[in-house]
């Protein structure tokens, strides 16, 4: 069902929460943080940060952490991976989040060390996959746990009942809620939907909502991710590439109009990939007819 966007849809409350990267430079910074002040006022479930392959960036996702924690009122989830470190280097590193006081984690597997497409190696003295990983949490603390989900499967998954075998092991080892990989075809996450229950799963399964910044990087990455991008979205995009405000306007009607759709059937909870940008957030939000409260007390009061 296509959103009228003359008259927006009296939506039923939405659950969000969003996605965080930490920044790479004092400019990425401070955008980050007009960003965390401006997406507060729709008053996230929680916010989480990435976290990179190996803990490459795990001293700037500690410190991200630590601010968002410190300075807001945001429940916030940390990234977690086990590429390259021990079960050890693993508990260090949740020990450190511990103590800054996370108490959710986003636990993930990681990207091979080589990089996208190539072999994944457990390291010897490490988790073999994330159902170890969120065993490991579970084993040290009662945190809560997000996992992730595929509804077009992992591209390194060899077909879908295996993939949703992996998400029933992680479930079994304390997964709480399973977040997933950014689509565009409702359809193909209903299906999914469907799998998942019938294979015994009743933990909670959040669509990842991707407004889009750049259809061709997306396209890009989205072949890396094993994401497809359906060919109905070309023409929407067609010409605007220089056109910034023409194209934002569309990237967030389509957004808007995925979520609706969505909630048609039956879905009320979402987690948006923010790429560390408000507008095009904020624009989809709006276009469903929420209503942002004032973000005073929520926000990074040091980001002002």
């Amino acid at each position: 069902m296509a959103l009228d966007l003359a008259n927006p849809a009296q939506t039923p409350h939405l659950r969000l929460s969003f996605e965080f990267f930490p920044p790479k430079s004092e400019e990425m910074e401070g955008q980050l943080w007009a960003t965390v002040r401006d997406l507060a006022g729709w008053q996230p479930d929680f916010v989480s940060v990435t976290y990179g392959a190996g803990g490459t960036t795990r001293a700037p996702t500690l410190s991200t952490v630590r601010r968002l924690i410190a300075e807001t009122t945001l429940p916030t989830a940390a990234h977690l991976t086990c590429v390259d470190a021990t079960k050890a280097d693993v508990a260090h590193v949740v020990e450190e989040f511990r103590a800054a006081g996370v108490k959710h984690f986003v636990a993930l597997r990681g990207d091979p060390s080589g990089g996208v497409g190539t072999a994944y190696q457990p390291h010897p003295g490490g988790y073999e996959n994330a159902a170890a990983l969120v065993r490991g949490l579970r084993d040290i603390d009662d945190f809560e746990i997000s996992v992730s989900a595929y509804p077009e499967k992992h591209p390194e998954s060899p077909d879908e009942v295996l993939d949703i075998d992996m998400l029933k092991r992680k479930v079994d080892n304390g997964a709480t809620r399973a977040l997933t990989q950014f689509f565009f075809d409702n359809d193909i996450f209903e299906r999914y939907l469907n799998r998942v229950r019938a294979a015994g799963i009743t933990i909670p399964i959040v669509p990842g909502i991707m407004p889009i910044q750049n259809l061709t990087q997306l396209k890009r990455f989205a072949s890396m991710c094993g994401a497809t991008v359906p060919a109905r979205l070309d023409p929407r995009f067609a010409g605007l590439d220089d056109k910034p405000e023409e194209r934002a306007n569309v990237a967030a009607d389509v957004a808007a109009e995925q979520i609706d759709d969505l909630t048609t059937r039956g879905v009320n909870e979402f987690h948006l990939y923010t790429m560390n940008r408000a507008p095009l957030v904020n624009a989809t939000l709006a276009r469903l007819g929420l209503v942002r409260a004032a973000s005073a007390d929520n926000s990074a009061g040091a980001a002002a």
